[in-house]
């Protein structure tokens, strides 16, 4: 015969309004008569309520949701008075019971809901916003579009929050992506022709000359009257020009004997146990992931921290790392390490919400001009490495080897990184002009700046007092307080400047809160939780 109890029939939560039922430890109760279905199933229900309650069918809409509140007051009225004649010490326990599984989901769907209603509210008062688009596959191999917004209103307040959490469940071309965005946007209400950029992780999908999702917003905004810049996530560009020195040569022996360490569980506990015996400065190596930012770096200053106890451990496998005991490939391990630290600690910089983009581009000029100041240091016939640590204790620990021949080729080698930023920061270096007259506006020639910026430029500068206020108060409360009627233009462009994005940050750190959330012990989460869960998040 067919088990009841293995259908895995569960409650409804329609059948609290459309019925009158609850949930009690998994029990089926009637919240009128408090007597018990036996099975979960919507006919037993409704026979019941049909059957003994029929007389209710004259509630309807709010009447209906007031009376089922009230009798879910009663019924907990009565297992309130029932504990305190039972058990008083556990009266606080009872009082926070839920009635219902899905309460905690009902609580995030409000929350969510909520949180969408402000969002739309401060919409309304946008002059300019920005969008951030990036694209994941979730563990259940559904493709999830994240669209963050970065909205300006008139007074400077700056709002940056999720926008919409869009689920794909086909492909993913430009076209398809361009849907999903257009349907975030007018769902908000926001005007297509208030928008002034977009900015992406650089994927074909992305950023494609014809029909890539940058380009048709792009021209969706023009068609609407607007105008708006694309832009690729200033920290993936970052990372694509520090993959620009290979290494391979120092790169594959340590992940080599990284993996042949820590791949093997024998090992590896030998190896630990190697690293507390001899008091070393760290416990173990790390793992290196090509897809995280910091990882190349981690792994490679922990393996040079290392080096003479994994030529130690080595050794007593059998299997010596030869590449230690040569100096010309310890000293470019040493340049890579150092060098790979400066990237680290520019994509650190980079990181963080609520980064304006000439903050970021800030970061990134002054990281160019390091790269001349190395070039500069490394070329002397007397090379200067005091910017480059472990570079220096090797030559130190090498003295008769000449090792210092050497860092002409690390020179070349910096050079080389620095056409490649060059050369890849192309749309901020086109935005430059913008970036600079908004952060400095009292450093830039009126004649240099837009013909309708001009007049209004050279009010400024001949205002002793704004150029007080320009030194003394942040950049967006010093654009706050200029006077509306008299500084319109400066006003418009700060609000534009401010309202764009510079990286994909929020994105990135939003799909990590994804994956933990949606895991493998939870892929039915429906993709709606998600979103709410989401957007509760950030």
């Amino acid at each position: 015969r067919r088990k009841v109890d293995s259908e895995g029939r569960r409650f409804q939560d329609r059948w609290k309004v459309e019925y009158f039922f609850t949930e009690i430890e998994n029990h089926c109760v009637c919240l009128i008569c408090q007597e018990t279905v036996a099975v979960y199933k919507e006919f037993n229900v409704k026979r019941h309520y049909q059957s003994r309650h029929s007389t209710y069918d004259k509630l309807t809409g709010h009447d209906r949701s007031e009376k089922l509140k009230q009798l879910e007051a009663v019924l907990i009225e009565c297992v309130m008075k029932m504990v305190e004649n039972i058990c008083p010490e556990k009266k606080q326990e009872f009082a926070n019971i839920c009635l219902a599984r899905n309460t905690v989901a009902r609580r995030i769907e409000e929350i969510s809901s909520d949180i969408k209603r402000q969002l739309t509210s401060k919409g309304v008062d946008f002059d300019f916003f920005s969008i951030a688009c990036d694209e994941s596959t979730d563990l259940s191999d559904t493709a999830q579009l994240l669209i963050f917004m970065r909205g300006v209103d008139d007074e400077m307040n700056v709002t940056e929050e999720l926008l919409d959490l869009q689920s794909l469940t086909d492909q993913t071309r430009g076209k398809d992506l361009f849907v999903s965005v257009s349907s975030a946007i007018d769902d908000m209400k926001l005007p297509w022709n208030k928008v002034t950029g977009i900015i992406t992780d650089g994927a074909p999908a992305m950023v494609g000359e014809r029909s890539g999702l940058s380009t048709l917003i792009c021209n969706k905004v023009i068609e609407e009257g607007g105008k708006a810049i694309k832009l690729h996530c200033i920290i993936h560009q970052q990372v694509l020009c520090a993959k620009h020195l290979k290494y391979d040569h120092v790169m594959k022996p340590v992940l080599k004997t990284i993996n042949f360490i820590r791949s093997k569980a024998l090992c590896h506990r030998q190896f630990k146990q190697f690293l507390l015996d001899i008091q070393a400065e760290y416990e173990d190596v790390l793992y290196h992931n090509d897809v995280r930012w910091l990882s190349r770096g981690s792994a490679l200053q922990r393996f040079y921290s290392l080096r003479k106890e994994i030529g130690e451990f080595l050794e007593t496998k059998g299997q010596p790392m030869r590449e230690l005991s040569d100096p010309i490939w310890l000293a470019d391990l040493g340049f890579l390490v150092d060098i790979t630290k400066h990237l680290n600690v520019l994509n650190t910089s980079l990181q963080g919400k609520d980064a304006a983009v000439n903050q970021l581009y800030s970061h990134l000029k002054a990281f160019g001009t390091k790269l001349q100041l190395f070039i500069r240091q490394l070329s002397q016939t007397q090379p200067n490495t005091i910017h480059f640590s472990a570079l220096q204790e090797i030559m130190n620990s090498f003295p008769q080897d000449n090792i210092s021949a050497q860092t002409s080729r690390y020179a070349a080698d910096i050079a080389s990184l620095a056409g490649e930023f060059k050369q890849r920061f192309q749309d901020f270096a086109s935005i430059e002009k913008e970036i600079s007259l908004f952060s400095s506006p009292f450093s830039v020639d009126p004649d240099d700046a837009p013909d309708q910026l001009q007049l209004e430029l050279i009010e400024l500068h001949c205002d002793s007092e704004l150029r007080s206020r320009h030194q003394q108060l942040s950049l967006v409360n010093f654009y706050r307080q200029l006077d509306k009627s008299r500084f319109q233009e400066i006003r418009t462009l700060a609000k534009k400047m401010l309202s764009l994005f510079g990286s994909t940050y929020m994105c990135e750190k939003t799909f990590s809160a994804m994956n933990f959330n949606k895991n493998r012990v939870r892929t039915r989460l429906s993709d709606s939780h998600l979103r709410d869960i989401l957007r509760i998040k950030t």
